[in-house]
């Protein structure tokens, strides 16, 4: 596991009913997944310098519980740790867990694909991508490739 994401919630983002709106729960994974780019070497000099990036293929979302945008007069603050879960020579699948509190309120499993940008297809990682990324490696949680639905 890597070190966690913090991100505080914002006024913004809650919805009517006073909770944390769907589309910034994939928000905050998202940057979870751009913490593990500038973990591994894959951040925005890599990108400007390469013209590589991810490129997300695939995502599963688990809603699991709400989260209310402020809690004690304070705004609420979600962390985020990342599974690495596989990395092969082009892509790299992640499980990234959302918390508030002691409480995992969502999960995401995503597919990407390392992508040559002007290319427009998929490339192998650089050697030194792929060590660190398999250095990263760890067994999968266990609602890890579910379906939509599946029980």
């Amino acid at each position: 596991m890597n070190r966690p994401l913090t991100q505080q919630v914002r006024p913004e983002w809650i919805d009517y009913n006073g909770h944390l709106s769907e589309a910034y729960y994939v928000l905050v994974f998202g940057f979870a997944t751009d913490a593990l780019m500038e973990q591994v070497g894959l951040g925005a000099s890599y990108r400007e310098q390469r013209a590589r990036s991810l490129y997300t293929v695939e995502a599963h979302v688990r809603y699991l519980h709400e989260v209310v945008g402020r809690t004690d007069g304070e705004p609420s603050r979600l962390w985020v740790t990342t599974h690495v879960v596989e990395a092969g020579a082009k892509k790299l699948r992640l499980c990234h867990e959302m918390w508030w509190g002691d409480t995992r309120v969502a999960t995401e499993e995503l597919l990407a694909l390392h992508v040559d940008t002007a290319a427009g297809r998929a490339t192998p990682f650089p050697e030194e991508i792929v060590e660190r990324l398999t250095g990263l490696v760890e067994p999968e949680p266990d609602y890890a490739g579910r379906a939509v639905g599946q029980r």
